[in-house]
């Protein structure tokens, strides 16, 4: 392990340097994963600086560097430098930085790498126990490694529209942006710290090939489709909104918005029954299977949505679950924001930034009683720490480092 610096005084991960090499959400969210719980993360940007900062959201809609929500986000506790590993000296720096660093994250294309001179095995001999965590949408191998891709068509290829979204017999649809993304990033974060504290037995670092249209398969499809189809030769398909085996499970309109109701089981039936007040019909003997129901979904569905209409939805779900009936609110994004069970759960924290003034972030995802997580310094901005980084680590005096950036090196 690295020694300590100042990023890496706290947290489970105190000890560990990172340098994230990667730009808009895979790579940074998944270093953000090791700064947020106590890594030193150091993010290594070209000199016009990460795309996420020009991606927004921006307050007001005014685009800003400084001021971009995507950026702000995924770059919490990190120190930030710029290096154009283009040239041959800025090349040479980030190589000096990383024979001190236990961890490299990147989600750049295998021949960008190559065209670097960055390639796995130039920095394995550069640093033998480097773990390098590589981020694609397709992975470092296969005819589609080379491809240019976003988070959307890795999402895509896997499958995961085709079984989920949208209507049965029509146009499958998009998912949220950034979802395989995202679900890449922490599956690499997992494994990543996994061969970091595996290199003793690995006998030093490796690589971890991090496929996101594979974690999405994985995750989202699963073994009952891929793995079923070539078995047997059968799978799933997008089945609209709720379930066809089963019934009543699907989203209602009630009184201010919706719910998702789930009652399939017959201690999930017989409570729903008692919240609404056992109504007569919910007694058919026809109604008393989960299947029965599902035949019978349509007519079941406008009795049920009589009665949510007269409802709000978290009345329903407070009252569903007291019942034994996992009812839940479907929230919007301005609720989801000031519920209170996230308050709770302290998963929101407030943060000063220089440039966007005070503002709310997410909190730790993931709970260590022991030694808690999450955000406590704001993402840096472009080339912020550049003087520290390059002084401390490289012996860098401040007059070489404002010789480089004259050269545009940094």
């Amino acid at each position: 392990m690295t020694a300590n610096t100042p990023a890496a005084g706290r947290g489970a991960l105190a000890g560990i340097r990172v340098i994230d090499f990667g730009q808009m959400v895979s790579a940074p969210y998944c270093a953000k994963l090791f700064s947020d719980y106590g890594a030193d993360v150091i993010k290594v940007e070209p000199r016009e600086g990460d795309a996420a900062r020009s991606a927004g959201p921006f307050p007001g809609d005014l685009p800003h560097p400084e001021k971009s929500g995507l950026y702000f986000i995924n770059n919490t506790n990190k120190r930030g430098v710029t290096c154009d590993v283009g040239s041959a000296e800025g090349r040479d720096l980030l190589l000096r930085l990383l024979q001190q660093t236990d961890v490299l994250i990147e989600n750049n294309l295998p021949q960008r790498m190559r065209a670097w001179a960055l390639d796995y095995a130039t920095l394995a001999a550069t640093n033998p126990d480097l773990v390098v965590i590589s981020i694609t949408p397709f992975g470092q191998s296969g005819p589609y490694s080379g491809w240019n891709g976003y988070d959307l068509n890795a999402f895509h290829l896997s499958g995961a529209s085709s079984r989920y979204c949208g209507r049965p017999n029509e146009t499958p649809l998009e998912h949220g942006t950034f979802a395989a993304d995202y679900f890449g990033a922490v599956t690499a974060a997992a494994w990543g710290l996994a061969a970091v504290y595996g290199r003793e037995q690995a006998g030093g670092g490796q690589q971890i090939d991090v496929s996101c249209a594979e974690a999405i398969a994985a995750t989202f499809v699963g073994g009952q489709n891929i793995g079923c189809y070539a078995q047997e030769g059968r799978f799933d398909k997008r089945t609209g909104v709720g379930m066809p085996l089963g019934a009543p499970a699907t989203i209602l309109p009630c009184r201010d918005g919706h719910v998702w109701m789930l009652a399939l089981e017959p201690g999930q039936w017989n409570g729903l029954r008692k919240v609404m007040g056992d109504p007569e019909w919910a007694s058919l003997e026809m109604f008393q299977d989960m299947y029965s129901r599902a035949q019978n979904a349509d007519v079941i569905y406008s009795f049920i949505r009589e009665w949510t209409m007269e409802h709000g939805k978290m009345e329903i779900m407070e009252k569903c679950q007291a019942a034994g009936c996992p009812v839940t609110a479907v929230f919007t994004i301005a609720e989801a924001a000031e519920q209170p069970h996230l308050k709770a759960r302290d998963y929101f924290v407030d943060m000063e930034h220089p440039q966007l003034g005070r503002l709310k972030n997410l909190g730790a995802p993931f709970k260590l009683p022991a030694s808690p997580g999450g955000p406590t310094r704001p993402a840096p901005l472009l080339g912020q720490h550049n003087a520290d980084v390059y002084g401390e680590l490289l012996g860098l005096s401040a007059a070489d480092v404002r010789q480089l950036a004259r050269r545009g090196i940094l």
